[in-house]
């Protein structure tokens, strides 16, 4: 009844439904979370089993095109056109979703459609794309599941610059959308937006002390603040910044310009209003807006008064054509600091000629300056970037060359490889930053070819541990890496600390002659080795079992190898091989999290492949952290048997270094790392090792560590798929 201690009471857990009350991780906040090995699940896909990449390829492809040039030039009152053409707005959007990858790691990027969920659409340098979001809805409604929003924002983008002059070098398809945020991106430490520089900085004054993985200048932007670094305007400053943000996008200096003139030639910044009028980001947003964020219900906030960055203006004559303007009016005038009417910091040219200025987006009888960003002047000031752009004002058609095959490469990085590309678009030319491989044989004996390796007198723990290493580079992050290639017998790989250049050399040394003589390539050889050697451990323990194979993998070149690209690839931790280049601030069990995610592991798939190669001898260095058995080289759960038993107590040694020692005696059995003990101590990792440690399931280990060992040496075979 209404006086009863119930009234008034919420009927529902919030902890269940909201993101209120405590949760696990509030709790525990050094708890290892293991969320990001299982994010997106299938569970979270409402199309079930569905293959996008099949289905995208029964795609009306002409039609969409039309329809899309359609929309460029249909202005909707609710968010109107800058001059009767969403060019601009799209070219944004597509950039903004493709421009957040970093080649460090591989994340972010355009290629799962992130930028439609936190935090990405509600970072600042995103103000208002929610909208180029919902303009896109109408095609995306029609097209429905033959296009996935990644693909549809990509091909927005692109269109717009086709539409407005520009011959682009191409378009693929195949980018499958997730539906859920990316947890496992690392954007920062910073508990707010725009944090001054110096949190992700040493010195601000060197940009090459930015910390690692990022490549923006603060929280929530793509690259370097348009007004100067921390809000002040230097452009020599900002144009080192922007060499070193670019770089981590994996662009040189030539694609940094050509990007930067090319994405400025159309559309305009928006700063003429009061950025405090805006409301809530999309996240943050009250539930009657829809979805949409950056409201503004103070003063009218569409067309000429539209808010984003605060800048204002145009940068070119004529913003919706593919022309040199940007060029012509860079070099053409002088140019002098101003504030924007939202008290943005920008540059604006001194006595310019009244038909150099771009007219109002929505009254061409009214004209107003042109703006350059920091960035801008940047290319102006820098040496190096100056003599670019006068190459490209001495050959405009190069410079037209240059920004498609770069917007090509920002909007495609992430694809990976090019058997990847999907449609009638798709370029053939094949380009270096593509990691290709030629096609490897299939006609070659391959019992022939394990009989020679099995003769060859390798251990066990050579052969998996040198496959092993060959494919652990592979990341679902950006489809880079992995075995297919064998690029690990090439630079820079061959000269990794993680490698044991001088054992892999030897190894090298028996597996090349095999390939030479049977046909097989190198690439096939090195996996053939992985696989005999776990049949043998298998064996060992008394398990017959035959690795699945598929031939194939061809071997690339030192010509078909961006060096200085690869590089990137190089594992500082390998917690699978119990190994740590150094100490780290953060702790071995995270960084071999990290290296599970971007493999693509899963909780259990993870745990196999550690107790698997601990019992088979594989450490880096041949150290016995971790190797809790009595009988290495054979593939047992013994692994999992000691580390379960509570005869052993786990004495510290040192930072990483503990002792498994007798309850009774106190005697020393085995020495473990964190990346050991971790399956012991968290409660999640345990209830996997518990699974693995029982009489039972001993035959069950072996099964499901052969499969997620296929599964890694097959991670990058894309013509298994």
């Amino acid at each position: 009844m209404d006086g009863s201690d119930n009234a008034g009471k919420c009927p529902v857990m919030h902890g269940a439904v909201t993101t209120t009350g405590t949760q696990v991780m509030d709790w525990w906040p050094k708890a290892l979370n293991l969320d990001i090995l299982h994010q997106h699940d299938t569970k979270t896909n409402p199309l079930g089993e569905f293959s996008y990449r099949e289905a995208v390829k029964d795609l009306d492809y002409d039609a969409l095109k039309t329809d899309m040039k359609a929309l460029l030039k249909d202005s909707q009152d609710w968010w109107p056109a800058d001059w009767g053409h969403y060019g601009g707005l799209m070219i944004r959007l597509a950039w903004h979703a493709a421009g957040s990858y970093r080649v460090q790691d591989g994340r972010g990027g355009a290629g799962t459609g992130n930028i439609r969920f936190a935090p990405l659409n509600s970072w600042p340098d995103n103000t208002n794309l929610d909208k180029a979001r919902r303009l896109l809805w109408p095609l995306k409604k029609k097209y429905g599941n033959k296009i996935s929003w990644a693909d549809l924002i990509i091909l927005a983008g692109t269109v717009a610059y086709e539409d407005m002059g520009l011959q682009t070098f191409g378009f693929s398809l195949g980018r499958a959308d997730i539906w859920g945020p990316e947890k496992d991106i690392y954007w920062g430490a910073e508990s707010e937006w725009l944090a001054p520089a110096e949190n992700r900085y040493t010195d601000t004054n060197d940009a090459a002390t930015l910390e690692n993985p990022l490549a923006a200048v603060h929280m929530g932007l793509i690259y370097v603040n348009p007004e100067g670094v921390n809000g002040q305007p230097d452009p020599e400053l900002t144009a080192q910044h922007v060499r070193e943000t670019f770089a981590r996008m994996a662009m040189n200096d030539e694609e940094t310009v050509a990007l930067t003139a090319g994405g400025h030639t159309v559309g305009k910044c928006h700063g003429n209003g009061r950025a405090e009028n805006l409301g809530p980001a999309p996240e943050g947003a009250a539930l009657e807006e829809g979805g949409l964020g950056w409201i503004n219900h103070k003063t009218r906030a569409v067309g000429r008064d539209a808010v984003t960055s605060g800048i204002e203006g145009a940068w070119t004559t004529h913003p919706t054509k593919w022309d040199m303007g940007y060029f012509k009016l860079l070099f053409g005038y002088e140019w002098e600091l101003k504030k924007s009417p939202a008290g943005a910091w920008q540059w604006e040219p001194i006595d310019i000629a009244e038909e150099d200025k771009p007219v109002d987006v929505e009254d061409p009888s009214i004209r107003y300056n042109p703006i350059m960003t920091d960035a801008d002047m940047g290319m102006k000031m820098d040496p190096a970037y100056r003599a670019i752009c006068e190459k490209f004002m001495a050959d405009p058609a190069s410079f037209d060359d240059a920004f498609a095959r770069a917007w090509f490469k920002l909007t495609h990085r992430d694809m990976g490889p090019q058997e990847r590309y999907i449609g009638k678009e798709a370029p053939t030319e094949v380009l270096i930053w593509q990691d290709p491989v030629p096609a490897g044989s299939t006609s070659y004996d391959v019992a022939a070819v394990k009989a020679k390796i099995a003769a060859s007198g390798l251990s066990v723990g050579d052969m998996v541990a040198t496959a092993w290493d060959s494919a652990r580079t592979f990341r679902q992050s950006d489809y880079r890496g992995g075995a297919n290639g064998a690029r690990i017998r090439l630079a820079p790989q061959k000269d990794w600390e993680g490698n044991e250049p001088d054992r892999l050399g030897r190894v090298l040394a028996v597996l090349e002659p095999i390939a030479a003589e049977t046909g097989a390539s190198i690439a096939d050889v090195i996996v053939l080795a992985g696989n005999v050697g776990v049949e043998q451990a298998a064996k060992a323990a008394g398990f017959d079992i035959e690795v699945p194979f598929a031939p194939g993998r061809g071997d690339a070149t030192d010509e078909m190898t961006d060096a200085d690209s690869f590089k990137w690839l190089e594992p500082v931790a390998d917690g699978f091989r119990n190994w740590m280049k150094k100490d780290y601030s953060v702790q071995p069990e995270e960084m071999m999290l990290d290296r599970a995610q971007l493999m693509g592991l899963t909780a259990h798939e993870m745990i196999c492949l550690v107790g698997g190669l601990r019992v088979m001898g594989t450490n880096h260095g041949g150290t016995a952290h971790g190797v809790f058995t009595d009988r290495v080289g054979a593939l047992t759960n013994d692994f999992f048997v000691n580390l379960t038993d509570m005869d052993w107590k786990w004495e510290p040694k040192g930072r990483n270094s503990y002792e498994l020692q007798d309850r009774a005696t106190g005697a020393a059995r085995f020495t473990a790392t964190r990346a050991d003990l971790v399956f012991g101590s968290n409660s999640v990792l345990r209830a996997y090792a518990e699974v693995y440690a029982q009489d039972d399931n001993a035959e069950k280990f072996v099964q499901d560590f052969v499969a997620a060992w296929v599964k890694v040496m097959n991670a990058d075979r894309f013509d298994l798929a």
